[in-house]
């Protein structure tokens, strides 16, 4: 082993805060992506869920919309 002790493998000859934080920072930064992912894997599946869902039959369907010309004047 490179180091006398477990506490100098910590220490990293003075170097030991900078690494550590650098793993610290890489495996919250990958739990975020991982957890973004699953998040947003959910949102588009429950979204094609719901487009694939039956259509309601003629008569269960909300009335169309109609809409009327309106005529203007010209002054």
């Amino acid at each position: 082993m490179a180091f006398d002790s477990f506490g100098a493998f910590l220490a990293m000859g003075g170097h030991g805060p900078y690494v550590w934080a650098c793993y610290a920072m890489f495996f919250l930064l990958m739990g975020g992506v991982i957890w973004w992912s699953l998040r947003q894997r959910r949102v588009v599946i429950a979204q094609q869920q719901r487009r694939a869902a039956p259509m309601p039959s003629a008569d269960e369907r909300p009335a169309a919309a109609s809409f009327t010309r309106i005529e203007s004047s010209q002054d």
